[in-house]
């Protein structure tokens, strides 16, 4: 496939979304970075602000997300939104490439670990580059498996992640996008 044919679902944050941008956009991909007014972004390229319709029609119940994670979230009506985006980044992608760390519960750490239990839930291809473990994992059959070398198969995927991306994650970054577009 040419470079014109893939599309890098995001949310442009500070972080892994912003390194998935700057590489989609070094190869010459379109991007879209969902967000909503008065949410503060480090990529506008590309950016699809989402309606309150929009937004209402991703809408999840923090108590389901606080309890399928085992963790407390805020209630507060921004991160409602963000958890929003964050369906809409992977509802909209094939594959699903995460930045993050895998905890003992099997789910990702932060946040992040939203956008992959909702790649479960719909079950898309989820990667994991675990920067703790420094290896990327596949989820497979309820399972992280890791995997050696993954490549982008789809020509719309979704990235994102953690917001503190270390060096390792940047470099696993720039891996995915040599051995999947050489």
């Amino acid at each position: 496939m040419r470079s014109n044919e893939f599309i890098l679902y995001s949310g442009g944050a500070k972080g892994a979304e912003a390194c998935f941008c700057e590489l989609a956009e070094k190869h010459g991909f379109d991007e879209v970075n969902y967000s909503f007014e008065g949410h503060t972004i480090e990529r506008t390229r590309g950016v699809r602000y989402l309606t309150s319709e929009e937004l209402a029609r991703k809408d999840v119940s923090i108590t389901y997300v606080s309890g399928l994670m085992s963790r407390t979230y805020s209630r507060a009506p921004i991160f409602r939104k963000v958890l929003q985006t964050i369906c809409w980044q992977v509802s909209s992608g094939m594959e699903i490439f995460v930045v993050g760390q895998i905890q003992d519960d099997k789910t990702v750490k932060g946040g992040t670990g939203w956008g992959a239990e909702y790649a479960k839930i719909c079950n898309k291809p989820l990667y994991v580059f675990d920067q703790v473990k420094e290896n990327w994992f596949r989820w497979n059959e309820g399972e992280w498996a890791e995997i050696k070398e993954p490549v982008i198969s789809k020509n719309h995927f979704t990235g994102t992640g953690t917001r503190f991306l270390e060096s390792n994650g940047k470099e696993a970054l720039k891996e995915l996008f040599k051995r999947s577009f050489a």
